[in-house]
């Protein structure tokens, strides 16, 4: 048995959803797999799951359709007219960089007077600030256009009206409840907007300006679309999925000597772009720039024109990130110590420790401490918010995120008493505070999570989009899932759950085998799986395990030949695991409880059992010093365990058990358990115990040759019957003891009895068949003594009810 890392939530399919999809496989010439994905996803009709799949630019959204943006258009296009000086105004993260970019190609195709500001993330934070209003009106500056920011600058957008600035706010987050008197507001959230997508990005809106300006969609600024999009995280549904694959399209054969130089300092093959190499690879190095300097050198690099400027831009960033992830590790390090010292100090107390993580350190930088956050939301699944402080004035800046369930947005405006500036949405947030509010901050965040959470919600939650088969893990249904593309927020790539399979081989790999590759078998097929990070698995795995797998079909390109791979995101043995050692050239030697112990890896305090036949063993093993048990182990008997209750997750067994029934009746007594690992010695038995019709066959040769001698008959007699002669040995106790023969001066002889009697009257035929039984239980091959053993636990065992299995007529 393993437990699977989260908990699982198996989405599925009605009768009429299933209906549905056969009509869609039929209708689109799609596989099953990928036709139930798309009613399962809400494309339950032909005409809906067909715009989903080949949708181009007739499905986006008439952007007069958003609330204020003939406002801004007019605004705009008189500040042309009278050559008015327009700044401009974005944010320092990627998608920030990428609508302040947008707005540069749009502002100088109209041949606008502008330049642009970002405000230094560490310096002057998020937003709209007054200082750089001032010297907006110093420069002539008449109108500002915001870009991924200005919905919350209700104070500082009436500070630029007295400085005769007016204000044109696009933005996409969450409106306060005081909206700011700018000229004109543009933001699919406002409540009382009719606009049919509310999921755009900063640079989403920003797009939908440059159409209603242009009167078309440039779809050549799609690009710039796509990375703002997806570093935002936002929902690849609607028309953003279909300004980022237009933009992934672009990008695929981009010009531009920005994204070019970005995607050769990160390793990417433009041809080959998919979203993911925005998220992990372009994504990081642009946010790299606001992080640790200043996001203008990320403008300059989308806005280059030259390949020589680009090449050094690019390399500036990618040195950039790297001294990020630099930073980040340091103060992950320091924020996990912080934490511990936490939970401690909340043990000792006699207390909970908090159910909202808010760690703040000095020194720690604001740029990063995003990325911190997402860190400790991975290991601990807590809502975090991780603050660097100014150690002079006590200014704390941070960024948060969220588990599912818990709305940061609406837990920072419950705590806005605290808070000098916040912003955000559910899952992700950014406030600042001074550090004299962090205790009254925090108790009320974690408050709220505990009048908001579950208990189920404390646990990482893995949503699957369908359980398949052996069957559906083919070439053709990965190939199909290729139009389902792209994959992001909102439109996650397939989670699968394969079932029906064993685990037919598993090894590690990577320098320090921190990675699991899987050989699955069913129905015929086999299928690698690769689980990076998964390593620490390969010695709780056993080969012939029946395991239940989670994760993305996948295309593994290797030599010119392609062929379906699953990546692994998770995975479970619902059954306890038998590992088999047996027969081992030590497996009986203390040696082999030294090499399970130092391998196997077991979890510090898992609760487990070394069981030994009997007393002389256990006391052998206690002497030795090649035993040394880990944390949390006992070492016992049959007779110590066999009637108990024992809580007890990995079961050791040293040396071969007495009988089959006590190993079953051992492992029944063990509760909770995952696996049982089997050390001893199965010897080579002569063959299967004899038949009744054996004894016939043998009874009836002795009534034809006796008296005979008795020295050399067992092999005599062996070669006649084709038995082996150890069987004949046992038969032939059975006979005597049952008084059918005699063994008296050298020579077998018939007695003078006759009539029936069974063979269960006799001891040693009792003996025997029990022994022989269990010596081949004992010796099953690992799959068949894992199905035994559950038969076992699950039938009531009568001891001592012997069978009648036959009379013999004497």
């Amino acid at each position: 048995m393993l437990q699977s890392k989260t908990r699982w939530n198996l989405a599925s399919l009605d009768v009429e959803g299933e209906a549905r999809a056969a009509a869609l496989a039929r209708s689109l010439s799609l596989t099953p797999l990928v036709a139930r994905l798309l009613v399962q996803r809400g494309y339950d009709r032909v005409d809906a799951a067909r715009q989903f799949l080949d949708g181009g630019a007739e499905c986006l959204h008439d952007p007069f359709l958003l609330k204020g943006m003939k406002e801004a258009v007019d605004r705009i296009s008189l500040a042309r007219e009278r050559g008015e000086r327009i700044r401009i105004y974005g944010d320092y993260d990627a998608d920030g960089v990428s609508s302040t970019t947008l707005m540069t190609y749009l502002f100088t195709r109209l041949e606008l007077n502008f330049d642009h500001y970002i405000p230094h993330r560490t310096l002057e934070g998020y937003g709209l600030n007054n200082k750089a209003l001032d010297a907006a009106a110093e420069a002539g500056v008449t109108l500002i256009v915001t870009v991924d920011t200005g919905i919350s600058a209700v104070e500082e957008i009436a500070y630029a009206a007295g400085l005769g600035i007016d204000v044109v706010v696009t933005d996409h987050h969450e409106p306060p409840h005081q909206l700011p008197a700018a000229y004109a507001i543009v933001n699919p959230k406002q409540e009382d907007c009719d606009y049919p997508f509310k999921g755009l990005a900063g640079v989403g809106v920003a797009f939908k300006l440059a159409t209603a300006l242009l009167g078309e969609p440039p779809l050549e600024w799609t690009d710039v679309v796509a990375l703002g999009t997806i570093a935002d995280l936002m929902p690849l549904t609607d028309e953003n999925r279909v300004l980022v694959r237009f933009g992934l399209e672009q990008l695929r054969q981009s010009d531009k000597p920005g994204f070019r130089a970005l995607a050769e300092v990160g390793g990417v093959e433009l041809p080959a772009l998919l979203a993911t190499h925005i998220a992990f690879s372009m994504a990081p190095r642009i946010n790299a720039a606001g992080r640790l300097e200043h996001a203008n050198s990320a403008v300059a690099l989308l806005t280059s024109v030259s390949d020589e400027e680009a090449a050094a831009g690019a390399l500036h960033l990618d040195i950039l990130n790297k001294a990020r992830q630099g930073i980040v590790e340091e103060i992950v390090q320091q924020a996990q110590a912080m934490w511990a010292a936490k939970c401690e100090a909340a043990k000792a107390a006699g207390i909970r420790e908090p159910s909202v993580i808010v760690l703040a350190g000095e020194g720690w930088n604001p740029g990063v401490v995003g990325i911190v956050a997402s860190k400790m939301v991975e290991k601990h699944y807590k809502p975090t918010i991780i603050l660097g402080m100014d150690a002079e004035t006590g200014k704390c800046k941070g960024s948060a995120r969220s588990i599912e369930g818990y709305d940061l947005h609406a837990a920072l405006t419950e705590c806005e008493q605290w808070l000098d500036h916040y912003g955000g949405h559910q899952a992700a947030a950014g406030m600042t505070l001074h550090r004299d509010n962090l205790m009254p901050f925090e108790e009320r965040l974690s408050q709220l999570a505990e009048e908001w959470l579950q208990a189920d919600d404390w646990i990482p939650k893995m949503t699957i989009d369908l359980a398949c088969k052996m069957e559906d893990a083919t070439l053709k249904v990965r190939e199909q899932l290729s139009k389902l593309e792209p994959f992001g927020a909102g439109n996650a790539s397939p989670k699968l759950l394969l079932t029906g399979i064993t685990l037919a081989d598993r090894k590690t790999m990577g320098k320090e085998h921190t990675h699991l590759k899987l050989a699955l078998a069913g129905q015929g097929k086999m299928l690698d799986a690769v689980g990076f990070g998964y390593g620490y698995l390969a010695d709780r795995l056993a080969n012939g395990a029946a395991v239940e797998v989670v994760g993305e079909l996948a295309i593994n390109e290797w030599n010119g030949q392609r062929k379906a791979q699953f990546m692994l995101s998770d995975l479970r043995v619902p059954h306890i695991q038998l590992f088999d050692k047996r027969n081992d050239p030590e497996c009986e030697s203390f040696s082999s409880l030294e090499r399970l112990f130092a391998s196997t890896g077991f979890a510090a305090g898992a609760q487990g059992v070394l069981l030994v036949p009997n007393d002389t063993w256990a006391e052998a093993a206690e002497r030795s010093d090649r035993v040394k048990l880990p944390p949390g182990f006992r070492l016992l008997t049959y007779g110590a365990l066999i009637g108990q209750s024992v809580q007890c997750r990995h079961l050791a067994v040293h040396g071969k058990p007495p009988a089959a029934e006590m190993l079953s009746k051992a492992v029944e007594a063990c509760q909770g358990l995952e696996s049982v690992h089997l050390l001893y010695e199965v010897r080579k038995e002569p063959g299967p115990f004899p038949t009744r019709e054996q004894f016939g066959q043998l009874y009836q040769l002795l009534r034809r040759e006796c008296p005979i001698p008795d020295a050399g008959s067992r092999e005599r007699l062996a070669g006649k019957l084709s038995r082996s002669a150890a069987s004949i040995d046992l038969m032939l106790s059975v006979f005597e003891e049952l008084e059918f023969i005699s063994l008296a001066n050298g020579t077998i002889e018939l007695s003078a009895v006759t009539g029936k009697k069974e063979l269960t009257l006799s001891r040693k035929y009792r003996e025997g068949r029990r022994s022989a039984e269990s010596d081949a239980v004992l010796g099953m091959p690992v799959k068949q003594l894992t199905d035994w053993l559950a038969v076992q636990a699950s039938i009531d065992q009568n001891e001592g009810n012997e069978q009648n299995e036959g009379v013999l007529q004497a």
